[in-house]
This record gives structure tokens, C-alpha cells and sequence, in this order.
């Protein structure tokens, strides 16, 4: 696969990783064995995704001028990431997160928004007209401002690049996003979300499961919809309708932290080279799989010969 070259829009943080047997219930305290802190942030997950799988990658977002965000930056540059177009701003602390992860590697995740909350839309504007003339995909996350988030995309439409616009979580910016037409990437809750804020209306029929809800939005925008379903692999909805269930690959499940930002940075990545929509998926679909192997969000991510092996044994 020839190097594409994605530039990603989205959040950086530091996680704070607490594993305990079982995740808390409301009011209740559980106790690990200690605290691990890892780079974080969806949009900065995927980044490094994306890098690992082959793509030149650049990054606009925020850090704080403090140690976690001179930390975070330099994870990102040991990682291949450009990160010239992220601002540093004083007086504004590095977002963190807070999870908790469970015996069966599921978790718990609070997000302190920080610097990320502070993106400047007219900065993510200038950036990208300044860098989508070499880029061949642009990738938006939002948990950063919706204003920001609508800047990007709709800075990536009006120069014809292919965007993919990745809603966790669904914010009011994401309804007016979607009417430009990105490739959306939710799973299956943001889907509902997705649905029902944008007042979209499925042609159930016999099924109640994602795939109306995901046609019925491919319809509103003319574009395609890709559906992440965890341990049951991802939906693809074309823009004409066309429906295929990618199944799940093999997975040792440690923690499922940061699998749906690996899913959307590969997928990027192939994308970004001109592979077709479908075999990105599978692509992506096999590196979530590889990725939540270990404890971390980027630690599992896959290289992308590692992607390669595992596509050709599946």
C-alpha cells in the first residue's frame, strides 16, 4: 500500500487508566492496583493509527502549555505525526481523561475537555486550506468545539477531499455537518443519536437492528455510513443503499479502549491511498480486532504489515 496522506482534526489528551475487577456503579468506589497514563484523545488515537498503518499524517488540534501537553506532542512526533498545526495555548490545561477499566476489558471513560474545547475554527480553516492541496483524506472527531468541527468539514467539502467525520460524541454540530456529506463512522449508540437528533426516519420493516437506521441516513446525505458494532465487526451502508456486514475478526480482549479511534485512523489511512471503501473497512475492521489486545489505547495499534498478515490469514 503507497503512502496516503490524511490530516486529522480532533482531540488530544492524556488517559489516566485505572483496571479494577469491575467497573463502578453509581456511588460505588472500586480499587486497582495503580494508575497508568497513556497519550489519548480520539482524534490523537487515530493519528497515530493512521501513521502506524503507512499514512502521512498531520494533526490540528490543542494542548495547554503545560507538561501533559509537551508530553502528548512529543508521543505524537515519535509517532511520525506532524504536529505543526496544533496550537499551544497558556493558561489552558491538556484535556485528560479518566477511565476505568474492567476484567473483561471493557470501560468507563470522563473526558476533562482542556485545551481541546478551545480549538479556533478560523485556525482549523486556515490550516486546512493551507495543507488540503496535499491531502488526500481529512478525519474530524468531535470532542472538540462544534464550531471546529463544522470549520473542518466543511473546509474539506468545499475542496472536494474526502472527509470522514467520526461522532463520538454526537454534538449539535454534527446535524449540520452531515448535510455536506462525509463518510459518517458511529457505532451503534451514536447511530441512534445520530437518527434520532437529525430527525431522520428508518423504513424498519421487519428489522429493528442498525442497518434501517444506517440506509436511512446514507439516503439524507448521500454518502456512505459505516457502522462500528465491536465484537460483531461493522456495518457498511453505501450512498445508494447497498448493505454489507463485515464479521467480526479474531480478538483477545484486554481493553477496548481507543479500538473505534483505531478503526477510523486505518481506515483513513487505506482510504487515503485509494483502496476501495469496502476493502478499508476490512482493513480497519481486522486492526480494531489486533488493537484491543492490549491495555491502552495506542499500545495494541497494529503496523501495517501487522494489518496485512492478519487480513491474509482471515
Amino acid at each position: 500500500m503507497s503512502a496516503g496522506r490524511v490530516t486529522v482534526v480532533g482531540a488530544v489528551n492524556v488517559d489516566m487508566v485505572v483496571t479494577t475487577p469491575r467497573l463502578p456503579g453509581p456511588g460505588q468506589t472500586v480499587v486497582g492496583p495503580g494508575v497508568e497514563r497513556y497519550g489519548g484523545g480520539k482524534g490523537a488515537n487515530a493519528a497515530v493509527a493512521a501513521a502506524r498503518a503507512g499514512a502521512q499524517v498531520r494533526y490540528i488540534g490543542a494542548v495547554g502549555a503545560d507538561d501533559l501537553g509537551r508530553a502528548a506532542l512529543a508521543e505524537l512526533v515519535a509517532e511520525g505525526v506532524n504536529v505543526d498545526d496544533v496550537a499551544v495555548l497558556r493558561d489552558t490545561p491538556t484535556g485528560v481523561a479518566l477511565i476505568v477499566v474492567d476484567a473483561d476489558g471493557e470501560n468507563q471513560i470522563a473526558v476533562g475537555a482542556g485545551a481541546n474545547d478551545h480549538v479556533d475554527p478560523d485556525a482549523v480553516r486556515a490550516a486546512l486550506n493551507r495543507v488540503l492541496p496535499e491531502t488526500d483524506c481529512v478525519l474530524v472527531s468531535t470532542e472538540i468545539s462544534g464550531a471546529a468541527v463544522f470549520a473542518a468539514v466543511e473546509a474539506a467539502s468545499a475542496a472536494g477531499v474526502l472527509c470522514i467525520l467520526n461522532p463520538a460524541p454526537v454534538i449539535p454540530a454534527v446535524v449540520e455537518a452531515i448535510e455536506l456529506g462525509p463518510v459518517i463512522t458511529p457505532n451503534r449508540g451514536e447511530l441512534e443519536d445520530v437518527v434520532t437528533a437529525s430527525g431522520v426516519s428508518p423504513q424498519y420493516g421487519a428489522s429493528t437492528g442498525p442497518t434501517p437506521r444506517a440506509q436511512a441516513l446514507a439516503r439524507r446525505t448521500g454518502a456512505p455510513v459505516v457502522v462500528t458494532l465491536g465484537g460483531d465487526g461493522a456495518l457498511l451502508v453505501t450512498a445508494d443503499g447497498d448493505t454489507e456486514h463485515v464479521p467480526p475478526q479474531p480478538a483477545t480482549v484486554r481493553d477496548t479502549t481507543g479500538a473505534g479511534d483505531t478503526f477510523n485512523g486505518v481506515l483513513a489511512a487505506h482510504l487515503a491511498c485509494g483502496e476501495s471503501l469496502r476493502d478499508a473497512v476490512q482493513a480497519a475492521n481486522c486492526a480494531a480486532a489486533l488493537s484491543v489486545g492490549a491495555v491502552g489505547a495506542r499500545n495494541g495499534m497494529p503496523s501495517a504489515e501487522a494489518i496485512r498478515e492478519a487480513l491474509k490469514d482471515g
